[in-house]
């Protein structure tokens, strides 16, 4: 991915007050939105050279590299924003298949039913055995 985009790229990123942009991860064959995190500006400027996925964890106050833990990092196949440049998407291949701390490939698990939110999405691996 490296060596693609001019200097001023990152520029033209309509960060918000905190100096971040929303930022989804989407698998790159299926089409299946898998993550949403947030990025800022070095986050966004790694992930762009080195092909891999990092994001600014906002509860930690730090880079959140994805797959440090767990190993399930996100290979960016491809960057896009949309009209705005204020979202980025991130068309990606997701390590070991499982994008969400709960052990789940998505973590949009939760479907809205009559009942109320309703767990559709099976635990692929249980976090115990993710997170030692």
């Amino acid at each position: 991915m490296s060596g693609m985009a001019s200097s001023n790229w990152l520029d033209e990123v309509l960060w918000d007050a905190q100096g971040l942009v929303p930022a989804i991860a989407q698998d790159a064959v299926t089409g299946e939105v898998l993550m949403f995190a947030w990025m800022n500006r070095e986050s966004l400027a790694i992930t762009a050279e080195t092909g891999h996925a990092v994001y600014w964890s906002r509860s930690r106050g730090r880079l959140w590299r994805k797959g440090e833990e767990s190993g399930h990092a996100q290979k960016v196949l491809e960057l896009r924003v949309d009209c705005d440049k204020d979202v980025v998407l991130m068309k990606i291949e997701q390590v070991g298949g499982i994008a969400c701390h709960t052990g789940r490939r998505s973590c949009f698990f939760n479907r809205l039913e009559v009942s109320g939110w309703l767990d559709v999405e099976p635990v692929l691996k249980d976090p115990k055995e993710i997170y030692k």
